[in-house]
């Protein structure tokens, strides 16, 4: 074994354990990819190996469930680099939706109602969903036509940059409604 091949497994048990490479390939016969990405076609494991060593590359299987297992002589290190980057930047392009949540009350006089309001229509515009809850204490919970009426009343009135995602519901003590902003609205 060449000091390269031993580093190499090393890595493969390290960063990319789902990669059988050099030593680890267990099939008796392979079909072989060569240095240059054309067909070289089923060869024994030794002479597989052999082209490897020979191009100062490694031995990767990429097909182990084929029938016989393919094989590709490449830079496995630059490989799992590659495959890392790609991974790195498909992490980057994901667009995490975050949920913001306002809570009122039924007794909820106007004025804080809009002051509660306003956050969400700021949350809203810069592309967050928003739940809204009212919360039902002791008797209120007997007149859940009020709370319907308000949450109706915030959907209208943030009608223009989002849209209702689920209606409202009763769960529990609670109504709620959710919010999710809609394609035309602004972007920040």
């Amino acid at each position: 074994m060449t000091p390269r091949s031993i580093f190499i497994e090393k890595e493969c048990n390290i960063s990319a354990a789902n990669y059988r490479v050099n030593q680890t390939i267990r099939a008796r016969e392979v079909r072989l990819i060569g240095p240059d990405g054309d067909n070289v076609g089923v060869v024994p494991i030794e002479d597989a190996r052999e082209i490897a060593v020979d191009a100062d590359l490694d031995l990767v299987e990429v097909a182990p469930n084929a029938d016989p297992p393919v094989c590709r002589v490449m830079d496995f290190g630059k490989f799992v680099y590659e495959r890392a980057k790609k991974e790195r930047e498909a992490r980057k392009a994901q667009t995490k939706i975050e949920v913001k949540e306002i809570r009122l009350r039924p007794k909820t006089n106007e004025h804080h109602r809009n002051l509660k309001v306003r956050d969400a229509r700021r949350w809203l515009e810069n592309g967050m969903k928003v739940k809204v809850r009212i919360r039902f204490r002791g008797r209120e919970i007997t007149y859940p036509e009020i709370a319907l009426q308000d949450l109706k009343e915030i959907a209208e009135g943030l009608s223009d940059i989002s849209s209702v995602e689920q209606a409202p519901a009763l769960e529990g003590r609670t109504m709620l409604m959710v919010l999710a902003p809609s394609k035309s609205g602004k972007k920040n």
